[in-house]
């Protein structure tokens, strides 16, 4: 097998590479070594240990990172650009001083935006990998996960963005609330996170009441876990698509995640009369490796 190049996505929980022959994967493989169990001399041991069978001894491999690995906290810091902004800039790749001599890492930085305040970092290569894929696009993306975001996207460029805690907030209340004793199990309910979602963008204000009303009806009517945990998300996802209107109200709106939660991001936009494309959330990143792979050896 020869290896041209290798593609990271290296995030907060987990390590993914893939040893790329051009544009096409050859090998994949992933760890638990994510940024947040990692001091800054685990990282490139950390790397290594994952990808050596696919570099040479003959020479340098080039390694093309994105996540949370730039963060300040991370390998080495990509500093943030600032909106409005291309999701890619070839010049701004960031080179990491590595010990082995077989690697030539380079870093993408995140995006900035300075008022309102947000940042991004990870989500700038998916953007870029739907801008790839979809040459011409203008609309709006949406980036469902731990925090979601909505990016505005207008002839190539990130013109603004605004991020949802909504994932870790579900993460949190199922986990380690008073709502937890109702969550326990699997399952899904379609028609609760329908009603929840319906009753959330209609009454976004009385968002704190329908959550205690979880826990109330488990006691009360033995509300089944798989309807609380639907209804969970359903108000949560209301909450964050009522605050987010006005990037998606009319737009052209791409989503980018997993396939059980970018469906579910799907059918409450549907329900709102949107038509929203699905994007899978490892082409996206790995269209968005390639094009800044391609950008920098242009």
């Amino acid at each position: 097998m020869r290896t041209d190049w290798i593609a990271v996505d290296w995030g907060t929980s987990n390590l993914r590479a893939w040893a790329m022959g051009g544009s096409s994967i050859q090998a994949h493989a992933k760890s638990d070594d994510g940024m947040g169990s990692l001091d800054r001399d685990g990282f490139e041991p950390a790397l290594l240990r994952l990808i050596s069978p696919w570099l040479s001894d003959g020479g340098k491999t080039e390694v093309i990172a994105c996540g949370m690995v730039g963060s300040r906290q991370g390998w080495f810091e990509a500093p943030y650009r600032a909106t409005p902004c291309t999701p890619l800039d070839p010049s701004g790749l960031v080179t990491v001083p590595t010990q082995d001599p077989r690697l030539n890492v380079r870093l993408i930085p995140g995006v900035k935006q300075v008022k309102p305040a947000d940042v991004m970092r990870g989500e700038e290569t998916q953007i870029a990998g739907v801008l790839a894929l979809n040459p011409g696009f203008d609309g709006v993306i949406c980036l469902p996960g731990t925090h979601s975001k909505w990016a505005h996207i207008s002839a190539g460029e990130v013109v603004s963005f605004q991020t949802f805690m909504t994932g870790e907030l579900f993460a949190l209340l199922s986990t380690q609330s008073v709502l937890r004793h109702g969550m326990a199990g699997g399952g899904w309910d379609d028609a609760a996170f329908d009603e929840a979602l319906s009753d959330t963008l209609s009454r976004p204000d009385r968002i704190g009441a329908k959550l205690f009303a979880l826990r109330a009806e488990g006691l009360i009517a033995g509300l089944a876990p798989a309807a609380a945990r639907a209804r969970l998300s359903g108000l949560l996802i209301g909450i964050e698509l009522a605050a987010a209107k006005p990037f998606w109200l009319g737009q052209n709106v791409a989503i980018v995640g997993s396939e059980t939660l970018a469906q579910s991001y799907a059918r409450a936009l549907a329900a709102q009369g949107a038509s929203p494309r699905l994007i899978p959330a490892t082409d996206a990143t790995l269209a968005g490796l390639s094009a800044a792979r391609a950008k920098v050896n242009a």
